[in-house]
């Protein structure tokens, strides 16, 4: 892990020298430091309702007490990809990150197609951390009956995702405060259910249902193929997330390390927290089909809601703590959809400034330096589709939500992809080179390559979702078709940015031997 922190040497690429600075956006440079870097990335992740809505369906899945096994086998490929991005923000520090770089890779139509996927990620996944804030916040007013009218939930849950644009258009350092904040209350009440459940296990008071940790759970044998890759393309998208902590990197303090830093930071504390939580959940409730146990259909969509009065009891103490979980529920969507409205907004507007999208997306706030158009558009078409998918059918969005998982795995494939393909002339430089460089972000860009086709393939299935199209599951539909409708958008902005797609305002590149900077492929020698 110091390996994969040490800042690269003088004389490498991302050396204190020469270093290219993204040029001036207009954002508010230096208002993060790395700590809230790694907060951002964390809150992006929205951990406990990642775990509350992914777990039980893991178990589901047929792994039963081995999804402890799989959250801690996506981890390793996550970690390869943060790497590679520390690697790349460490010589282009650009908000656009991933769009950026795989412009400079392989070039400005794919570079484009990239971005567009990267948004398309982030719009699906705001529909349903809108429909969670909706329903948690009445469920946190006691208001049980009308968390289950999709009208209501619907209204409230829209009503956040405007508060939390303008709170992100509001400022940088506010919108950091505001994730510190409800960070902390998320990762504090899981702790404490974590913990308590433990100790209920190993004191004999857990009841029948409980069973101890063994080291079994580690390890992903005896589980089929099928389940094997359902499980892992669940566990993976628990995940997704983190690299928020990069998009913000021109607002960093330190831009080229900082934010690279908290990315692989934020990865390594998120498999912790991801642990700890799963074995307490497993261990606790067990992995049965009824009662409290994980495998019961009915409690899949939300394990922790109905394991929080299991754990804390009925009593006094119980109620507060049972409604504290579901505090640490609605700051978990709250807080992850802040941070993925920020992400998305620098990339529309990195997109912009240099010449991919029309220059109205990179406008910056005069008062609060912060994107402006790029936010309100963002928020604004991801409220219409949340409202659109919500009024279609519940089926139809939770479908959507599970479709992030292609955009996901092509995200973080040409991400890595991306890194070697950069650094390809430095990977015989050193042994460092070759595997931050070449051999991790290899494996980690084979592997997203691996989860795409064999999602596209488990998703077509019929009963691969809760809906069928033509014969064909929704989810492949959905996030195939949400993908593919770049490429006459692209088409549509082709005219007004000639100079982008011939490559004259972000060209191709690579860094050379021995050098500091990203070198335009025209000067290559």
């Amino acid at each position: 892990m110091s390996e994969l922190l040490a800042d690269p040497a003088p004389g490498q690429a991302g050396g204190p020298a020469g270093s290219p600075t993204a040029p001036d956006k207009g954002l508010r440079g230096g208002a993060l430091s790395m700590v809230s870097n790694v907060v951002i990335g964390l809150s992006s992740t929205a951990p406990a309702y990642s775990i509350a809505a992914t777990l039980g369906l893991l178990v589901l899945a047929g792994t039963g007490v081995k999804a402890v096994a799989f959250v801690l086998l996506a981890f390793i490929p996550i970690l390869f990809v943060s790497a590679a991005m520390r690697e790349l923000n460490s010589v282009e520090h650009d908000c656009g990150t991933i769009f950026t770089w795989t412009v400079r890779a392989f070039g400005s139509r794919t570079g484009w197609m990239t971005g567009w996927v990267v948004t398309v990620a982030q719009l699906l996944v705001m529909t349903s951390q809108s429909a969670i804030t909706g329903r948690y916040t009445l469920l946190l007013f006691g208001l049980d009956s009308l968390a289950d009218n999709k009208v209501i939930t619907t209204g409230v849950g829209a009503l956040w995702m405007v508060a939390l644009c303008y709170l992100c258009y509001r400022g940088i350092e506010i919108s950091a405060k505001v994730q510190w904040v409800l960070l902390g209350v998320e990762l504090s009440i899981l702790a404490i259910f974590s913990v308590v459940a433990l100790i209920r296990v190993y004191t004999g008071t857990a009841g029948p249902q409980a069973i101890q940790v063994s080291w079994e759970w580690f390890w992903p044998s005896g589980v089929g193929l099928g389940a094997f890759v359902s499980a892992t393309l669940l566990a993976v998208f628990i995940y997704w997330g983190w690299e928020s902590s990069v998009s913000v990197n021109e607002e960093s303090a330190d831009p080229r390390h900082g934010p690279g830093k908290a990315a692989v930071l934020s990865t390594v504390l998120l498999v912790g927290n991801y642990l700890l939580i799963t074995i307490a959940a497993v261990s606790f409730a067990g992995v049965g089909d009824t009662g409290i146990g994980l495998a019961n259909p009915a409690n899949s969509d939300d394990v922790l809601a109905g394991l929080g009065h299991a754990v804390f009891g009925s009593g006094v103490w119980g109620q507060v703590f049972g409604t504290l979980l579901v505090i640490s529920v609605l700051t978990s969507g709250a807080a992850s959809s802040q941070a993925t409205i920020m992400p998305a907004a620098r990339t529309t507007l990195s997109m912009a400034h240099h010449g991919a999208l029309p220059k109205a997306f990179g406008r910056v706030s005069p008062r609060y330096l912060t994107p402006s158009v790029s936010t309100w558009t963002f928020g604004g078409v991801a409220l219409a589709l949340y409202v659109g998918l919500t009024a279609l059918s519940e089926n139809v969005l939770s479908d959507s939500v599970s479709a992030v998982g292609l955009a996901i795995a092509i995200e973080y494939g040409m991400s890595a992809a991306a890194c070697v393909w950069v650094f390809r002339r430095t990977l015989a430089t050193s042994l460092r080179n070759l595997l931050l460089r070449g051999l991790i972000p290899g494996l980690g860009a084979l592997f997203f390559l691996v989860v795409l086709v064999a999602a596209v393939i488990e998703y077509a299935k019929p009963e691969g979702g809760s809906t069928v199209v033509f014969g064909i599951g929704g989810v492949a539909v959905i996030g195939v078709t949400s993908i593919l409708i770049g490429v006459p958008l692209m088409a549509l902005v082709y005219r007004t940015c000639r100079d982008y797609f011939a490559g004259a305002t972000l060209p191709k590149g690579s860094v050379a031997p021995g050098g500091e900077t990203i070198v335009p492929a025209n000067l290559e020698v």
